[in-house]
């Protein structure tokens, strides 16, 4: 291409050129990533999560959120803000053009910082149909090095990689609003930083000014990363979450998508040998039910214990609590034989539990001297069970001053 034409027809030319191959790419990144680092050292954060949202949607006001739910202590990788790096700026400077390839290489070389090993947010990619492609080959590659490195010293580097998509999503008119708002808090922000307050000014962005370019920002969300992040919620797990709501209601939205997926995530050994103990969920969501039926069989097929054991928690018991209303903790010792009988223990469990308490208890046997056999020397002792019943409840909030 001759030299005389002007930069701006290279640049659109070079945009022509690119090349918009996944997997030529992909190999041509790959390759270079290990023939620097060697096979061995290719070792990617475990958990990525890839966070997208609308404008306005609020991922910064969410990422430490996200991060502390998710046990991730690294900073999140904003890709706007690498690919405003010096390496991609030197790429701009020689009239190149930081298309797919490039994006894909500073993003997958970043990931390779041992400082993400447990895991990383990364905001703002893929925002193309190449990014996505790249993203499912990189995800390949993990798993293969995983299977590769199985029964190697090294297999503790490559984990099973879990890729979570997280899209928080507000509407067009919500997001202008928001937008809009925000500009105006920034201006308000940098007015009190100019006139000497303890902060320092903040970005003002020009679409958080203009109606118009928000509505325009927001579209082109919804074009671009919206539509990459959707097609891949076929392949990992999709998190779409309602933003418009209250952030503690977000937030709880957000802790609940995230919760803990043995099933998904887990090694397959690992997994087989934990399949057999519940989660939690699943004892806590059906709890209120069982003690309920629990109760009421007690009432209806064990009338007389039953009666008993709220006899002795109404006149023993409750006395006690009642002096620690304000601590919200007693400890109480019974050594009353009614315990030994078959479902008494379960019982009382039970019916604090129903009343609103948390009842744990511990057993401890005792052995006392009964009688001595002068010639034998021989000591007979009697055994007799201590029971230590702990209730636990919230206590009296005292006001003060």
């Amino acid at each position: 291409m001759p030299n005389s034409l002007p930069p701006s027809i290279k640049k659109a030319a070079s945009a022509d050129l690119e090349v918009k191959d996944a997997q030529l790419i992909f190999n041509s990144v790959w390759k270079e990533m290990q023939d620097e680092r060697g096979r061995s050292a290719m070792r990617f954060p475990k958990e990525l999560i890839l966070l997208g949202g609308a404008p306005g949607a609020g991922k910064g006001t969410n990422t430490d959120f996200i991060r502390s739910v998710r046990d991730i202590s690294t900073a999140p990788i904003v890709v706007s803000e690498l690919l405003n790096s010096p390496e991609a700026k030197s790429i701009k400077a020689r009239g190149g053009m930081v298309g797919d390839r490039e994006a894909v290489r500073i993003v997958f070389r970043e990931l390779l910082d041992p400082k993400y090993q447990n895991g990383a947010v990364l905001d703002g990619f893929p925002r193309t149909k190449v990014q996505v492609e790249c993203l499912k080959l990189l995800f390949d590659e993990m798993v293969g090095l995983r299977r590769e490195f199985a029964d190697s010293p090294d297999v503790v580097h490559f984990k099973q990689p879990i890729f979570h998509i997280i899209l928080l999503f507000v509407d067009e008119a919500e997001s202008v609003a928001r937008q809009i708002k925000r500009g105006r808090q920034t201006i308000a922000h940098n007015i009190a930083a100019e006139q000497g307050a303890e902060t320092t000014k903040v970005e003002e962005r020009p679409t958080d000014f203009n109606e118009e370019l928000a509505r325009n920002r927001y579209r082109v969300f919804k074009e671009r990363t919206y539509d990459a992040l959707v097609s891949l919620k076929q392949i990992f797990h999709y998190h779409f979450i309602n933003a418009q709501a209250p952030l503690e209601v977000v937030q709880e939205n957000i802790l609940h998508e995230l919760e803990y997926q043995s099933s998904l995530e887990l090694d397959p050994r690992t997994f087989h040998t934990l399949r057999e103990i519940p989660l939690a969920s699943e004892i806590v969501s059906h709890a209120r039910r069982d003690l309920v039926t629990r109760l009421d069989n007690y009432e209806i097929e064990q009338t007389e214990l039953f009666h008993q054991v709220v006899e002795q928690i109404e006149t023993k018991m409750m006395p006690i609590i009642l002096l620690h209303a304000i601590s919200g903790r007693a400890s109480i010792n019974s050594e009353n034989t009614i315990w030994e009988k078959p479902n008494a223990l379960s019982m009382l469990i039970d019916v604090f539990s129903e009343r609103g308490f948390h009842a744990t208890i511990d057993v401890t046997k005792h052995n006392t001297p009964t009688r001595f056999d002068l010639e034998t020397g021989e000591i007979h002792y009697k055994q007799r069970n201590i029971y230590h019943i702990e209730v636990r409840f919230k206590g009296s909030e005292i006001r003060r001053g």
